[in-house]
């Protein structure tokens, strides 16, 4: 994980399979320098920028938008919920975020009884 805000991504890493950009900003073009060949963007800023996945395309990389829209009159409603106590999340298990791979076994193998929560 990097904090963007201090560290210029592209010094700080090569040769990534995947770059989740939900940034935006020049990010989507930026990640070009730091995805190894055949390596994938996905962003959910630059997600309708038919230049972009046409630009990745052409050197061989993939290019996925996600369309985030939340719905502010639902989550107004949950907030409420949650003020109330009437709703509550029960989190299985919390994990530092260098233990995400024993998080992703665990969610891999089922059988969940609440969220999985990673720490930074």
């Amino acid at each position: 994980m990097i904090d963007y805000t201090t560290v210029d991504f592209t010094e700080a890493v090569r040769d990534v399979d995947v770059v989740l950009d939900t940034i935006g900003g020049d990010t989507a073009e930026r990640s070009l320098e730091v995805l190894r060949p055949g390596g994938h963007l996905v962003t959910a800023a630059a997600e309708e920028n038919a230049a972009l996945a046409a630009r990745y395309k052409a050197v061989g990389m993939r290019f996925s938008g996600i369309a985030v829209d939340p719905d502010p009159v639902a989550l107004r409603g949950l907030v409420e919920l949650v003020e109330q106590g009437k709703l509550r999340v029960h989190a299985q298990e919390t994990f530092p975020f260098e233990r995400v791979t024993d998080a992703h076994r665990l969610l891999d193998a089922g059988h969940l009884q609440g969220k999985l929560v990673l720490t930074v």
